[in-house]
């Protein structure tokens, strides 16, 4: 029987432009797990340059890389820092609106 080889696949290779990168954020936004969040934000700052987001951030890139990865658990402003560098916006809206996050 033939051995099936699998590839990893890394998310962050498929992020390259802007409503890619806010689609996986909303879609993760959707499920509503915030470890899921994190490692999401976490793939659209390697698909930006994880240096460069952490430098502009003002943060260090080991911390960052931590804090992102599906394990970490980020303080909120770290969130929003990261949000605001990587060019998107988070919002809401009601639970019983379509689309709701």
């Amino acid at each position: 029987m033939a051995r099936t080889v699998t590839i990893p696949w890394d998310p962050a290779e498929h992020l390259q432009t802007e409503e890619d990168m806010a689609a996986y954020l909303e879609a993760a936004l959707e499920e509503g797990d915030p470890a899921l969040i994190a490692a999401a934000l976490g793939d659209i700052a390697r698909a930006k340059g994880m240096t460069q987001v952490a430098r502009e951030a003002g943060l260090g890139r080991e911390s960052l890389y931590k804090a992102l990865s599906p394990s970490g658990n980020p303080e909120f402003a770290t969130i929003m820092k990261v949000v605001s560098v990587l060019g998107l916006r988070l919002h809401a809206t009601a639970a019983g609106s379509k689309g709701s996050v």
